[in-house]
């Protein structure tokens, strides 16, 4: 660490060097303001989005360039601005990684997460090792030693343990992707059995990858019995629910009962499967709402599933008509109005029937099949409720309405 300090003296009491600084500075806060200008131009989704990440540090060397060719010809002797192009092109470089990376993988959302900050720490790492600070940060931090049990550990052992978790866990991730991409693009494997596969593998690969981080730091894996009778302990006295949950959830995905497009209703909520994870379900509403029902709920509750086997449903419209009314003529007509309707099936048939002799009239349903009931019935159930009203008009067919008939004893 004495060298920087000279270094940095040195820099303090020559002129020239804080003039190459000062130019430098000035370097960089010109690249900053083309860099935010272009980024004000540049849509994140546009196929040149990358120069969003990689203005800044281009224009940077392009103006230190202009800089070092004229400091070339007027003979000035320049220290720093080399070392500054080479940390920008190194950051050049980690940037055209990361953004390959999430263009390969647009689905991984801890690329895009932790890419600011996995750049930033790839990026010191590289400008320490140029400024060849490096060596000396590694022995600073390995003076430093904690006691751990018997054993002690250093700073840098710790920040050794830390960097090759996270980096078995990126590979662990990318892998998990990977096998998902491909898990999904098969068309001989059932969805659920895909969403089931791809969740294993995922939470295979990161325990491996945490194992691996661990042997590679020097910790002995027998010291993790410990931890993982806590965790049982935890598991059986405050994480009741959420353990249920989770095995519920590979219990749904592994029976298919409950598929992604199915029309379900648990309780008051009816929607259709948009989700299923391994803690809850998502649903949505035909009114466009969506309903997170814990998976617990869905194993030890009634659940009805409009299209488990078969996705066609049966939708009821009724009208009363007047005693007076030719009944088999309106049953007619209530088939023929079916007809019309392009969500109707064909085939089951609709059918009317005359359900019940009431107060007022009788009671007439008409009862329609139809394949799309995600969509929802009320569309349905309203056209063919005006065509109801319609056609009865035409057909003078009386449609009843609750009367009483007041009588006065004895009136003053």
């Amino acid at each position: 660490m004495e060298s920087l300090y000279v270094d940095l003296l040195e820099v303090l009491t020559n002129p020239a060097r804080r003039y190459e600084l000062l130019a430098i500075g000035l370097s960089l806060a010109f690249a900053a303001l083309f860099a935010q200008r272009l980024r004000r131009q540049i849509n994140r989704e546009s196929t040149v989005s990358g120069l969003r990440q990689l203005a800044f540090p281009l224009a940077a060397i392009l103006l230190l360039g202009v800089l070092r060719f004229v400091a070339h010809h007027n003979d000035w002797r320049l220290h720093f601005v080399a070392v500054a192009m080479q940390l920008l092109w190194a950051m050049v470089g980690i940037r055209v990684a990361v953004f390959a990376v999430q263009r390969a993988f647009p689905r991984a959302l801890w690329v895009r997460s932790f890419g600011r900050s996995i750049t930033l720490l790839v990026w010191c790492y590289v400008a320490l090792d140029l400024l060849g600070l490096l060596p000396e940060l590694i022995a600073w931090l390995d003076s430093f030693e904690l006691p751990l049990g018997k054993s002690r550990i250093s700073l840098w052992g710790v920040s050794q343990g830390m960097a090759s978790v996270l980096g078995s866990l990126i590979v662990a991730l990318w892998l998990g992707g990977v096998i998902e991409g491909r898990l999904m693009r098969a068309n001989g494997i059932d969805s659920n059995v895909q969403a089931v596969l791809s969740r294993i593998a995922k939470a295979l690969l990161i325990l491996i990858a945490v194992l691996i981080g661990m042997e590679l730091v020097g910790l002995d894996i027998t010291t993790l019995s410990v931890f993982s009778g806590a965790l049982g302990v935890g598991l059986g006295f405050g994480m009741q629910k959420i353990a249920s949950n989770y095995v519920s959830g590979f219990i749904i995905l592994l029976d298919r009962s409950i598929r992604i497009g199915n029309l379900i209703q648990v309780g008051a909520e009816r929607g259709e499967v948009r989700e299923i994870t391994t803690r809850y379900t998502v649903l949505r509403s035909p009114g466009g709402t969506h309903f997170i029902v814990p998976n617990e709920t869905l194993v030890s509750t009634t659940v009805q599933n409009d299209s488990f086997s078969d996705p066609n449903t049966r939708v009821a419209v009724r009208v009363q008509v007047a005693y007076g009314s030719d009944v088999e003529r309106a049953l007619a007509i209530l088939e023929e109005i079916a007809l019309p309707e392009p969500r109707v099936l064909r085939n089951p048939a609709a059918q009317s029937f005359l359900v019940s002799f009431d107060d007022s009239g009788m009671t007439l349903e008409l009862g329609v099949w139809i394949a799309d009931p995600a969509n929802g019935a009320l569309g349905l159930q309203s056209n063919l409720n005006r065509a109801i009203l319609r056609r009865f008009r035409e057909e003078g067919i009386e449609i009843p309405f609750p009367q009483r008939e007041v009588r006065l004893l004895n009136p003053a």
